[in-house]
């Protein structure tokens, strides 16, 4: 018995040197070349499907994946025709890759002269620098146009200004900034005044991007016509928020992609598509001798897609690479769960991707699924979301993948809201032991793994890092409206380096609604960076409420560690939150209620005050409970303060978005409003709070607080055999 049938049942295979018209019975083609695997994977799906609608297979069936690059000009559908257990899995010790991409060849060397690339900012002359030029004639006929381009696997960017950091606006016509945040926050525009020498009349202008980062979305603004006297920029789309810098009061920052003229670093490129011409300058020491280079045909690979009466059952993808797919903009009437003002106009076409980019596709995109599954894959160069499921989606198992290099997030389930039958809705679906990388490269306000409408679900053992926003988001209704998201599990899931600075108002967990049953429960969550406001580790958002947050920890925020927005109701207990940039803990809105319990946590601070008050309202006994922990701060210690922390302080953000504080409480201030009554200020004696090791020592007084130790030992993605 040998590795491809020790799994028992059929056996089909695939192989680049396939042939569909064989019996896909042989891994590998006989000496006359009469029999062997099949060819493509729409063959092997039909073969699968006849033998089971004739009888002749009511067993599993495996359809072994030889090594290769199968190209799919077209995404593979897969329906409830197709259900029962199959496989579709790599073949033993073989890379087998579906890739949407189209390798480009027939490359001339020439100089940047002689193209006419000419800038002042190079740093070698353009009759010295190296171009390479392709000619593409289905770019030139307009059936084929593509935005991303990749050099041996790895992502290169498209010709931009400027180079590092942003440009600012001038100008809003018809904005004064002046004007309160929060009026007309959702009215966007779709012009500005540019600063003399931003922007210029450039090379099909009409393929120019204007990209600002604010609040917590991109907006992607297509130039529509520039007038270089009046520097007014106008864009074929309409941003969704108003073109602020969020709590700053200045205008918008922004820069501009796709620019022929900026063509002058190493590694970026540009496509010409009125000339059907591909543009792109090597980096050093590559040639077109030895490289593979790759541009997108199509934006996804696999569509499963079952009915209420018939989903797709049973259908799993095991060890196989799917790679190289494009990105585009929602069209019109594309504002999928965002909540918009009644000014929106859904039939209009908008900058930004909503909130956490949840109007994108998935590269593996499904809907009325059952036990199908997605196992031990690679998930990279993408421009969507690698995995979305939809209505009717249960007992999906994503397990084991690496889901990296991506234009948006890695994985989001939205199924069917309150009003939703049984059948629409999405739920019991496990997510572990996957890890989420190098995310949001287009799409920046996108999410490590989002979930929408949706309940039940396992989120747990996932490595998520290097992103533009947050890294795992639960729940979509704002306030204290009815949800089906509730009892969600979101565990010992490894997130860090998140935000970069780009965006604002994130979280390495974010919450939104009510959710009884919901846990966040034994997560390691650092290093959150905002651009402006809302780094935050752990993030209660609107109505967040009923929900458990414990033997979590989490450090190194850009604002606080843990913050709740409003909501009711929930437990925070035994977890360590160390080193906020602001404070450690902060509760946006006081309402007539207890909004959460702060119980038996090691509160940790670096000349940072534990608690932050803000104008909205007042952190007090009637905002939350707050008791039997731990408060202590490093820095003050190490500088013969006795570690006695800074309890609270009232501040606010000042016209450019850094706060300011404007008067502080000690520990017996906050104690006379009924707060940490039995909290103790002690050196919780963990084994380097420098190196951020918070494993406690013998002796430690968090212990006789009842704190219990955290173990971090399995956190993030586990070895294959412990799963």
């Amino acid at each position: 018995m040998n590795d491809t049938t020790a799994a028992g049942g059929l056996a089909l295979y695939l192989s680049p040197n396939g042939n569909d018209n064989w019996s896909g019975r042989l891994p590998a083609p006989d000496p006359e070349g009469n029999d062997g695997p099949l060819a493509t994977l729409e063959w092997a799906r039909e073969m699968v499907r006849r033998l089971r609608e004739s009888g002749d297979a009511t067993g599993p069936i495996t359809v072994w994946v030889r090594g290769g690059r199968y190209h799919l000009g077209q995404p593979v559908w897969f329906n409830g025709r197709d259900s029962g257990p199959t496989s579709y899995r790599g073949y033993p010790g073989e890379t087998a890759t579906f890739t949407g991409g189209r390798r480009v060849t027939g490359w001339r060397v020439v100089t940047a002269d002689e193209v006419g690339i000419d800038a002042a900012s190079a740093s070698v002359a353009a009759s010295e620098r190296e171009v390479w030029v392709a000619d593409l004639d289905a770019v030139a006929a307009g059936s084929w146009y593509f935005r991303q381009l990749f050099v041996n696997g790895e992502r290169r960017p498209r010709a931009r200004l400027p180079k590092d950091g942003y440009y600012w606006m001038e100008d809003v016509p018809g904005f004064d900034l002046r004007a309160s945040q929060n009026d007309e926050f959702i009215h966007g525009h779709d012009r500005f005044v540019a600063r003399e020498g931003d922007v210029a009349r450039w090379r099909n202008l009409s393929d120019v991007d204007v990209v600002v980062h604010h609040y917590w979305v991109e907006e992607r603004l297509p130039i529509a016509s520039f007038d270089e006297h009046t520097r007014v920029v106008i864009s074929s789309r309409r941003s969704i928020f108003v073109l602020r810098d969020d709590v700053g009061r200045r205008y918008a920052k922004y820069y501009v992609e796709n620019v022929f003229e900026a063509l002058v670093e190493p590694g970026e490129w540009y496509l010409d598509r009125s000339r059907g011409r591909l543009f792109y300058l090597p980096l050093p020491g590559e040639s077109p001798d030895d490289v593979e280079i790759y541009a997108p045909a199509g934006e996804q690979l696999l569509l499963l897609r079952g009915t209420r009466d018939r989903p797709v059952d049973g259908v799993r993808f095991v060890d196989l690479t799917f790679e190289c797919c494009d990105w585009s903009q929602p069209g019109p009437g594309a504002l999928e769960g965002f909540e918009a003002g009644d000014h929106m106009n859904r039939t209009d076409s908008y900058g930004a991707t909503a909130q956490a980019a949840c109007n994108l596709a998935g590269v593996i995109d499904v809907a009325y699924a059952r036990r199908c599954g997605l196992e031990g894959c690679t998930l990279k160069n993408l421009g969507l979301y690698g995995v979305v499921l939809r209505k009717g989606c249960f007992d999906i198992r994503i397990a084991g993948n690496e889901i990296a290099d991506l234009g948006a997030g890695g994985i989001r389930i939205n199924g069917g809201g309150v009003e939703s039958g049984a059948l629409d809705r999405t739920g019991r679906n496990v997510i572990t032991d996957n890890t989420i990388h190098a995310g949001g490269r287009v799409f920046p306000s996108a999410v490590g793994i989002l979930i929408m409408h949706s309940f039940g679900n396992v989120v747990a053992h996932n490595h998520i890092h290097d992103l533009y926003y947050t890294g795992i988001s639960c729940g979509w209704i704002w306030g204290y409206g009815d949800t089906v998201a509730h009892g969600n599990r979101i565990e010992r899931n490894h997130i860090h380096d998140l935000g970069r600075g780009v965006l604002s108002d994130m979280g390495g967990i974010y919450t939104l609604g009510v959710q009884p049953g919901t846990v966040l429960r034994g997560n390691l969550i650092h290093d959150i960076r905002q651009a402006n406001y809302g780094g935050w580790c752990i993030y209660l958002d609107e109505g967040s409420s009923h929900i458990l947050v414990e033997n979590n920890v989490c450090y190194n925020a850009g604002t606080q560690v843990f913050n709740q927005h409003y909501g009711r109701e929930n437990i925070v207990r035994n977890n360590v939150f160390a080193a906020g940039g602001h404070s450690v803990i902060s509760l946006g809105r006081v309402e007539d209620h207890t909004a959460f319990t702060l119980q038996q946590n090691l509160l940790l601070t670096r000349d940072r005050p534990v608690f932050a008050r803000r104008p909205r309202g007042i952190a007090g006994a009637r905002g939350f409970r707050s008791d039997l922990n731990l408060l202590w701060d490093v820095a003050r210690a190490n500088a013969g303060r006795g570690g006695d922390p800074i309890i609270a302080i009232v501040g606010a953000y000042g016209a450019d978005g850094t706060w300011r504080e404007q008067s502080r409480d000690e520990l017996d201030d906050w104690r006379d409003g009924g707060n940490d009554t039995h909290s103790i200020v002690a050196d919780p004696q963990c084994a380097s709070l420098y190196r951020n090791d918070f494993d406690l020592l013998p002796g430690s007084p968090a212990l006789a607080l009842g704190f219990h130790p955290i173990d971090l030992s399995d956190v993030g993605q586990r070895p294959v055999e412990d799963r």
